[in-house]
């Protein structure tokens, strides 16, 4: 952003680095078969630039976790695999039949009413999940067993994937990741063969004994470093910047911002940016974030409020820092990962809670 541009504002998203990023998986994965989830709008990005992108680089399956989510990508795209995580509600399952789309069977429940779909409409494809360690969606061990001991329940059905989720794959050396796949592999064992998935992005780091024969990734096809504390193999994909509105000098004994958060010590320059939590900017990170101007970090000082920010300038000379002046929010010199650990979130959080009043200026890929 130059700061002679006349909007404020900009969230600048690489579908270039996205593809990169596809690539970079595959590359991983050796030859098995890389997925993407492209949910919650593409983790905030937009998932009708994404998914194009995407497919171009040669992905042939996508995962959302709604119906919604699926009938909008089917309308984008008529051709590829799209799986719902969530399954198939009571209510929409002929949403599903009529524009094919794959459920994740998660319960018995689900598998029964998709069976007695498949009875009056022909055999339909299925996903189904294994609750390995999570305590979220999939069967239980025990429904799994039930179903290995009726395997009549699946009539009708065509598996065409059986997988499970990855509970603490971005640290390599947890004991449950092979905890987990060691259950997998159990319970597997016992069902009809079906291809097989459990990897999500840091899973794919975890080595070719949990990669199976489908690949999950997520948020590192997004930016965010699968494997925190290491450095980070995936290209950058958003970058936030906005501009100064407003220059302040202020001394002793002011305050900045609400519930007077931030005392002024000595003199300070005080910078405000039209940048709030409406935007998706936490105000967790009020106090402790950083800004960048050029090459220079900034702190965050007062609260994050709805529509502003302020940042002490004091340490930059005034014609460095006068409205209108191109200030580094979240990418580039302030890494996603780093300001989403500021403000005790994680880099899918701060993704997905990017609002819309911000100009979006999508970069190397066709729109």
């Amino acid at each position: 952003m130059h700061p002679s541009d006349p909007v404020g504002t900009v969230l600048t998203i690489d579908l270039g680095a996205i593809a990169s990023n596809y690539q970079l998986l595959s590359d991983r994965l050796g030859g098995v078969r890389c997925a993407a989830a492209v949910k919650a709008d593409a983790y905030g990005v937009g998932a009708e630039r994404v998914a194009p992108v995407l497919a171009r680089a040669g992905c042939d399956t996508f995962f959302v976790a709604t119906l919604d989510e699926a009938l909008s990508l089917r309308e984008l795209m008529p051709g590829p695999t799209i799986a719902v995580l969530n399954g198939a509600p009571v209510a929409g399952e002929a949403d599903f039949l009529a524009h094919d789309l794959t459920p994740v069977l998660n319960d018995l429940g689900q598998i029964k009413r998709w069976a007695a779909l498949a009875r009056d409409h022909g055999r339909l494809d299925a996903m189904i999940h294994l609750d390995t360690g999570m305590c979220r969606l999939g069967l239980p061990a025990y429904e799994v067993e039930r179903l290995a001991a009726e395997p009549e329940r699946l009539d009708g059905l065509d598996l065409t994937l059986v997988m499970s989720h990855l509970a603490c794959a971005e640290e390599t050396e947890h004991p449950m990741n092979d905890e987990q796949r060691i259950e997998f592999d159990r319970l597997r064992q016992i069902l009809p063969s079906a291809p097989a998935s459990f990897a999500n992005s840091a899973g794919i780091f975890l080595g070719p004994e949990f990669h199976y024969d489908l690949g999950r990734p997520g948020i590192a096809l997004y930016g965010s470093n699968p494997l925190p504390g290491t450095p980070n193999p995936m290209a950058e994909v958003v970058r936030l910047q906005s501009k100064i509105v407003q220059v302040r000098d202020v001394d002793r004994p002011q305050t900045v911002g609400y519930s007077a958060a931030h005392r002024v010590v000595g003199s300070a320059r005080i910078a405000t940016v039209p940048v709030g939590y409406a935007d998706g900017y936490r105000r967790s990170l009020s106090g402790r974030a950083f800004a960048a101007i050029g090459d220079a970090r900034v702190p965050v000082v007062g609260r994050v409020s709805m529509d502003l920010i302020t940042l002490d300038v004091s340490t930059l000379e005034p014609e460095q820092t006068r409205p209108g002046t191109a200030v580094d929010l979240i990418g580039g010199p302030c890494p996603l990962d780093e300001i989403a650990a500021l403000g005790d979130t994680i880099g899918h959080e701060l993704l997905t809670s990017l609002g819309r009043r911000y100009e979006r200026r999508y970069i190397g890929g066709v729109a």
